[in-house]
Formats: structure tokens, C-alpha cells, sequence
């Protein structure tokens, strides 16, 4: 008996991981709709991928100027030719995507309709003037920027991170609203590439929360002075509205209330779940914190699944991957009537921070979450600064944390330094094999970070003896 199943955001990381999968079953019968133009996901066309692009060039004069033993003026980035190669470069892997998403429906089991579809019923889609009734439907349509409800300021022009990414020229000064992932990495690419005078409202009262506490204030420290940005933590944005030369806002912070004018707006406030052309109010789906299983199933209805930054829990590019297997898996298991698998996701995040030069990741348990979780840790943390090598390439800030069961088992990580993000897939592999910290020979790390893992390992280690 064949299955019907349509995927409702297709070309995206989460969406396109279940359509590979099913596409195979040759009992499957596979519907695949996005109405992207050009298509290809948030990570390749606005997220983490031209990102990440943009900020390698203002990465590079950041630590020319910051390198004593360098002298001369730095050069400026031309922003001209770094958003034509990002463009280039996105053009590029959104084509793969795309291509990767037409081959599929080359085969007899697979279509891709290229269109908005929404329901009308539970699991009934309207699409290109058809009605569909599949047996089960994934939703993978990602996410929005989330803009603040700030009194005014639906009446005042409001920056997001893709106009900087796209942006070749840029005023003097500037509001940034949240210090949050996006803001981390794209705040200093605004002053380093930009030259641009900023001030941050953060609402919160520290950064990088997911984090324990000396790193977002280590972090926070590093921004100060080396981006020269006035950064404003648990800040109440009150007010805001259009000026004749920009835009004014009013921040109530320390107990004080604050007047900021500058050029332009920014919003680095996070995303949203993308629903809002769903018609979801037409069936028995309520969108909520807890609206989504851990088996991928939305709890009004067993035979949907939401996949990837749509369903609110972790929008990160690997997650979204790994919630589309899963949600795969478990269409295959729950026509079978077999029981369903969670998704366990081990605890990954990087964050480029500080143009790549002070990355941040974290990787399993926290001193934090291993104290909520009741488990017995020991730990160690080093200052990167005791990394020779570290100090002979001029990138010696920020810090790490291990944190290790009493038993030997290696249970998370935290670096801000250079080359956290490298660091992060060599411990998640740590954690998600359960080594003994006692197992792990010296060096068997990346070899331009061996001082300060090792460190890590031999200090946590010694406690358990």
C-alpha cells in the first residue's frame, strides 16, 4: 500500500533531509512544495553560510590592526566586492540545493510543485489550485525575523541582518536591537567593516546565556574595547520613532531613562516560527511552546510533522537536519505501528563571534545544566592565554571549560577562543561517545590548539584521582 506524504518547504535544510529520505521508499509517495524564490533555505540564501562570508573579510583587517607587530595603515574592506562574492557564492549552493530537490522529482514516486500551500482542513493542503489529502504532512517552513513590538516602531524603516549582508554602503552611526547570536557576529562587522558608530540595546541582562557566566562577561569585556561598541544590558526600549535625519529611540536602563538618535535601525532580535501563510487555524494544530514532540509529531495530530526552525526549538542548521531524519524514521515507523524514536540532540552550538577570532561554542553540559540535571562533575577552565601557541599567533583572549562526570565521562564543553568552533566536533564526538576523559591521549586534538585541551583534560583528570 503505497503512502502518501507531502513536505510543505522543501528546499530547506530540515525539509530537504526528510524528502532524501522518504525519495528512496519505493513505496512512498512523495509531494514536495516551496514557493522560495529563488529557493535554496535560511542558511544558504540568509543565514549562517553569507554570514560567515562577510565576516571573513572584516575578520582579516580586525587582526591586522590589532597585531603589534604590524605597522601602516589597514586597508578597507570593499564591501562592493565582498557582497559580489557572497552573491556568487549563494547563487551557488542555493542552485545545488535546488538541482538536489529537482533530481528527486525526476523519480515516478516524487513531485515538486513549486508554490504556497495551506491547509484547509486537518491535513488537507490547497496548493496551485489542487486539493491534496496526503497521509502525512511535514511542515518545514522555517522562520521570520522577529521584530520587537516597540511602541512606534511600526511607523520606523527597521534593518535586519539580511539588508546587512547585502548592504554595500552604510551610514555613520546606528541602533542595534539584541546582542544575541546574530548580533554577536554581526555587531562587530558593522563597526570593523563599516565603521560604524553603534549602540546595542540588549534587553537581557547578560549574553551568551547559554553559556556559564565568565563567558558572556569575558565576551562582553572583548566587545567594549576591542569594537568600541556602548553596549546597554537589561534595557527597556520604550519608544521609537522616525527623525527627520534618522531615527530616535528611548532606553530606560540603570534606573534611568536614555534619548539615542542615530542614522538607522537595526534588529538582531532573533526568529520567529514562519506559520503565517499556513492556515493553520483551519485544523486542530495550536502553535505553542510545547506544540511539537520530541518525536517530531505536532501534538494535535499524530500525522503531522514539524521539522527545523518552524517548530521553535533550536533553530541551528544541524538540528534541523537531524530533526528531518527523525521525523523520516518515524513516518516509516508509525505506518508500520511501531513505536516512535525521540530526537535527542546533544547540546551544540557555535557562534562566530567577534569576527571568528573569539568564537563561542559549547558542546553537551554546562556547570549549569549539569547542576539542574542532579549530575555528579567535576571541572576544570583555562584561560586561553596559557596556550603557547595561541599567544605566538596574537590570538590569545577568551577562555574554555571541561566538564567531566565523576565516573571519567566527558560531558560538555565551553571555548571562547580562537578556534572554538574547530574544537566543537572534536568534543561533541567526546560526548556523544561517552569517553573516559582518562582515555584521552595528549594531542589528540587539533594541532593548533594542543596546550589548552590538553590542559583541560590532564587538570580534569587529576581531580578524579
Amino acid at each position: 500500500m503505497t503512502t502518501h506524504v507531502a513536505v510543505v518547504g522543501a528546499y530547506g535544510s530540515a525539509g530537504s533531509a526528510v524528502a532524501e529520505e522518504l525519495a528512496a521508499e519505493p513505496d512512498v509517495e512523495l509531494t514536495l512544495i516551496d514557493d522560495g524564490d529563488p529557493g535554496g533555505g535560511l542558511c544558504i540564501l540568509r543565514g549562517c553560510m553569507p554570514s560567515k562570508e562577510v565576516l571573513s573579510a572584516a575578520e582579516h583587517r580586525f587582526s591586522a590592526q590589532h597585531d603589534p607587530r604590524l605597522v601602516g595603515d589597514a586597508p578597507d574592506v570593499d564591501l562592493e566586492a565582498v557582497v559580489e562574492r557572497k552573491n556568487e557564492h549563494t547563487s551557488s549552493w542555493s542552485q545545488h540545493r535546488r538541482e538536489s530537490i529537482a533530481t528527486l522529482a525526476e523519480r515516478d514516486n516524487v513531485e515538486f510543485i513549486r508554490d504556497t500551500a495551506h491547509f484547509v482542513d486537518d491535513r488537507v493542503l490547497e496548493v496551485d489550485g489542487r486539493r491534496l489529502e496526503p497521509d502525512y504532512v511535514v511542515i518545514a517552513t522555517g522562520s521570520n525575523v522577529a521584530i520587537p513590538p516597540i511602541p512606534g516602531i511600526e511607523d520606523v524603516p527597521v534593518k535586519t541582518s539580511a539588508d546587512v549582508l547585502d548592504s554595500t554602503e552604510f551610514p555613520d552611526s546606528g541602533i542595534a536591537l539584541g546582542l544575541g547570536y546574530i548580533g554577536l557576529e554581526l555587531i562587530p562587522y558593522l563597526t570593523e567593516a563599516a565603521d560604524m558608530d553603534l549602540t546595542v540595546v540588549e534587553a537581557l541582562p547578560d549574553v551568551l546565556r547559554e553559556a556559564d557566566e565568565p563567558f558572556g562577561a569575558e565576551l562582553l569585556a572583548y566587545y567594549r574595547e576591542h569594537f568600541d561598541v556602548d553596549v546597554l544590558v537589561d534595557a527597556d526600549a520604550t519608544a521609537v520613532e522616525s527623525t527627520t535625519d534618522g531615527v530616535r529611540m528611548e532606553v530606560a536602563t540603570d534606573g534611568e531613562t536614555r534619548t539615542i538618535e542615530a542614522d538607522d535601525l537595526y534588529a538582531f532580535t532573533g526568529r520567529e516560527p514562519a506559520i503565517e501563510r499556513l492556515g493553520i487555524e483551519h485544523t486542530a494544530l495550536e502553535p505553542d511552546d510545547g506544540w511539537v514532540r520530541d518525536t517530531m509529531q505536532a501534538a494535535g495530530d499524530d500525522r503531522v510533522f514539524v521539522v527545523g526552525d518552524v517548530n521553535g526549538r533550536e533553530p541551528i542548521l544541524h538540528v534541523a537536519k537531524e530533526e528531518g531524519f527523525t521525523a523520516a524514521e518515524n513516518i516509516r515507523r508509525h505506518r508500520a505501528g511501531e513505536a516512535l524514536s525521540a530526537y535527542e540532540n546533544v547540546h551544540h552550538h557555535v557562534i562566530f563571534s567577534g569576527l571568528g577570532v573569539l568564537p563561542f561554542a559549547r558542546v553537551g553540559h554546562s556547570v549549569e545544566s549539569a547542576q539542574a540535571a542532579g549530575l555528579d562533575y567535576v571541572t576544570a577552565t583555562r584561560d586561553a592565554s596559557s596556550d603557547g601557541v595561541f599567544k605566538t599567533k596574537n590570538v590569545a583572549d577568551g577562555l574554555a571549560r571541561l566538564v567531566v562526570g565523576t565516573d571519567g565521562t566527558v560531558l560538555g564543553y565551553q571555548g571562547l577562543h580562537y578556534h572554538a568552533d574547530v574544537m566543537a566536533k572534536t568534543m561533541q564526538l567526546a560526548v556523544e561517545m561517552d569517553l573516559d576523559v582518562r582515555d584521552i591521549p595528549d594531542r589528540a586534538y587539533h594541532p593548533t590548539t594542543p596546550e589548552l585541551i590538553d590542559g583541560l583534560v590532564r587538570d580534569t583528570a587529576a581531580k578524579l584521582d
